[in-house]
């Protein structure tokens, strides 16, 4: 059991997540009332040391500005977390890393670690739907779908409720399985998640349906988004024929194969255009588009504008 205190820097971005943010401090400060001495402390930081305004709005003042030598920082970012990669804060987060320090990211972060070039070849995780992006723009750094992911003096993790169980984890580790289950109790969590578990609900769960065929067809769109199968090759891998998958797919999902796979690409492309800066071609390949103008259409045809008008809205 560790005795010393342990000390959190949050170095928070404008569009952090404030979800993940507080579902990481709280179950610190409940650690420490359940104990009733204080195991964990924590200060907040901002780049300038100026209030940071979350993604919902909410600012929070900072102790401090990044100019500090914390021992263990943790990165809290949100899906406009682009805008936060300035030469300025790579050049901190690179001074702070050889200082020996220990380094998080929360959510969407790990790109910011991966810009700042701390990663190396670790094994990372965060938000899913920041994944694509991050596999486009460092195809060589390896992602997982776990919540969390901890090695020696780097950590990544998920957020939203994953910081939570990322948390309890920290806790137990140090200060007993039973503290984390009585903070987890008062959080009205359950179960403590490990790190392994994934983050999104079970394809069966999320399609409504426990049609084994059904879930290895669209097991395999996701998998193929950017090279898309043809129906007929989609269809004998499950075992059945075109008539079959066409109406296996009306009476389950309402619509087509065809269509439920191209719902499939303009999500993705979606998420790409919300969460990166990719050129719209590169979108377009990303996604099985044969050219910018055929993603233009179907983006506008499904969302009722094209890619480029939102992502100036952003």
């Amino acid at each position: 059991m560790d005795t010393a205190e342990q000390n959190f820097t949050f170095l928070l971005l404008n569009g952090f997540s404030a979800f993940a943010f507080f579902s990481a401090i709280e179950p610190l400060r409940v650690a420490n009332r359940l104990s009733g001495r204080k195991l964990f402390g924590w200060q907040i930081l901002s780049v300038d040391g100026a209030p940071v305004e979350a993604s919902n709005g909410m600012r929070l003042i900072a102790d401090a500005r990044l100019d500090v030598a914390p021992k263990l920082l943790i990165v809290c970012a949100g899906f406009d977390h682009q805008v936060a990669e300035t030469p300025a804060l790579m050049a901190a987060l690179r001074r702070i890393w050889r200082a020996g320090a220990t380094i998080g990211a929360m959510d969407t972060a790990t790109h910011i670690l991966a810009r700042a070039g701390l990663l190396g070849d670790r094994a990372v995780t965060m938000h899913w739907e920041a994944v694509p992006g991050f596999r486009e723009r460092f195809p060589d750094i390896p992602v997982t779908d776990e919540l969390f992911k901890i090695h020696d003096r780097l950590f990544t993790c998920a957020g939203g409720t994953a910081a939570l169980d990322m948390m309890l984890d920290w806790i137990g580790r140090h200060h007993g399985a039973g503290l984390a289950a009585a903070v987890s109790e008062q959080f009205i969590h359950d179960r403590i998640r490990s790190a392994g578990d994934s983050q999104r609900l079970a394809l069966s769960v999320r399609l409504g349906t426990s049609d084994q065929r059904l879930l290895a067809i669209v097991a395999a769109m996701e998998a193929s988004l950017d090279e898309p199968l043809p129906i007929a090759a989609l269809a004998t891998g499950a075992g059945i024929n075109r008539r079959q998958i066409e109406r296996l797919f009306h009476a389950h999902m309402g619509h087509g194969p065809a269509a439920h796979y191209r719902l499939l690409r303009l999500e993705r492309a979606r998420s790409l255009v919300q969460s990166t800066d990719m050129a719209m071609i590169e979108i377009a390949m990303a996604t099985g588009f044969a050219s910018q103008s055929a993603l233009a259409r179907a983006y506008h045809r499904q969302f009722g504008h094209p890619p480029s008008t939102e992502r100036r809205q952003l």
